[in-house]
């Protein structure tokens, strides 16, 4: 008899020592992950240092799609150019620009005065839902000839007057704009916040009438501390309550995390004179709602960070960062003295706050800190996970006789990366290569007896 090995056998032992050949060099490169691309954490990335559209505070940015749109705000007006002193001048914007290269250039799509959009206004606020943009509220600036008959010696010939929006507008490319409604139940306001929270729009807080620190007198600048939501795209309105337990006022940030509502921050007077018994008058009060506004909870009625208006909150692998702001004088004899707060702030839960960086922006004193900028967060670096992004802003004084305080205005655009680690994850380990039909085989396969 002759022992006769079945060249399948043996074709599909080659096959199975191949598979695992190649199953332990897979393996064996599964140990020597490549690294993930270094990343420069908290670290602050000057994109664009002089961008085309004006410098501004009191806009608004959004990031749609692969693109980020920019509108609306305020420029202050050069006092050499007016025929009388006027506190507050200001040229207030209705134009929308467009970069699709994260910041770095920009195109103008809608110019300022271009018909069929919303009016030209500042301190407004813009969220994006459902692929779409919307505008909510704000104001503009107006000058009214002085209503006193008889002018008394010292009075300025023309006075400041402002408009308060309550309307909503909404665009898919930021060119076409539909008004949503031009009325939406809650009063017209500046300074108001507003966010996109679980499928709905939220509006809250915010105030009527100019400041006395700006316009130098009456009307009584108001405050609210209502909450209000539409859910069909901002066309009608509902009252979720007309009275917060937090404090009204205006300049806070808005923020949806975890399914919970958050206002953080804001102000109830732009002086020491104008906003009552305190000094300054400034919240540093971080309050939850998980029931969409009808109750809140105070998380802190004292956060590590300064009391503050104009600063930004954006949230970021589920922390809050914040950083900018104004910050008022506590100089006695120098009452105009640059003070806004250089630095930024992290938290998980808004109770307890950790200070990562000192520098915002390529600040180094003061001066150099802004408020009533924007912010948005969309992808950083590639390998480095989601950055913040920040869009102009101010830092100018409440000293309208400095001939120079209207140039404290920025037109530029940064990055800014969190100290975060990057989500890294290995790729799975490799299973060993096995023939599909290497089960199919017979227990008794293998060699046979031939006569």
């Amino acid at each position: 008899m002759t022992l006769h090995v079945p060249s399948l056998l043996l074709s599909g032992l080659t096959l199975t020592l191949s598979g695992l050949t190649i199953a332990a060099d897979e393996e064996k490169r599964s140990h020597h992950h490549p690294k993930p691309r270094p990343c420069e954490r908290n670290d602050w990335t000057e994109i664009n240092g002089d961008a085309p559209w004006a410098a501004r505070s009191g806009l608004q940015a959004v990031a749609l799609g692969h693109s980020f749109y920019l509108m609306g705000g305020r420029t202050a007006t050069d006092p050499a150019t007016l025929p009388f002193p006027t506190p507050g001048a200001s040229k207030i914007w209705g134009d929308v620009w467009k970069s699709s290269d994260r910041g770095r250039t920009w195109e103008e799509i809608v110019p300022d005065g271009t018909p069929g959009i919303w009016p030209s206004r500042a301190f407004f606020q813009a969220v994006k839902l459902g692929g779409r943009m919307y505008v909510l509220g704000g104001q503009d600036f107006n000058l009214i000839p002085n209503p006193n008959p008889f002018p008394q010696p010292g009075e300025p010939p023309f006075f400041s007057e402002s408009n308060f929006y309550n309307d909503v507008w909404c665009s898919e490319d930021g060119i076409n704009w539909i008004q949503q409604t031009d009325d939406a139940g809650w009063a017209g306001r500046a300074g108001l916040s507003a966010v996109a929270h679980r499928g709905a729009i939220y509006v809250m807080g915010g105030s009527f009438n100019d400041d006395p620190a700006i316009i130098g007198g009456p009307p009584t600048r108001v405050y609210f501390n209502d909450v209000w939501c539409s859910r069909d795209k901002g066309r009608t309105w509902t009252q979720v309550t007309d009275n917060a337990p937090w404090a009204p006022r205006a300049g806070a940030v808005a923020v949806s995390k975890n399914g919970r509502l958050y206002l953080i921050g804001g102000e109830d007077g732009f002086t020491c004179e104008s906003g009552g018994d305190r000094c300054p008058p400034y919240f540093n009060d971080v309050w939850c709602s998980r029931d969409g506004g009808r109750t809140w909870v105070e998380v802190t009625g004292d956060a590590d960070w300064s009391p503050r208006p104009g600063h930004q909150v954006a949230v970021v692998r589920n922390h809050f960062v914040l950083f900018g702001g104004f910050g008022l004088s506590e100089d006695p004899t120098d009452p105009f003295k640059p003070a806004n707060p250089l630095d930024v702030w992290i938290s998980k839960t808004g109770r307890t706050w950790k200070q990562v960086n000192d520098a915002p922006w390529d600040a180094t004193a003061p001066a150099d800190g802004r408020y009533d900028f924007d912010v948005l967060v969309a992808p950083g670096d590639k390998g480095c996970g989601p950055a913040i992004y920040s869009f102009g802003g101010s830092n100018e004084t409440f000293n309208f006789l400095d001939p120079t305080n209207h140039l404290n205005l920025e037109n530029d655009v940064w990055r800014y990366t969190p100290p975060f680690p990057p989500v890294y994850r290995p790729p799975s380990r490799p299973q060993p290569f096995r023939p599909s039909w290497l089960p199919l085989l017979p227990w008794w396969w293998g060699p046979g007896l031939q006569p």
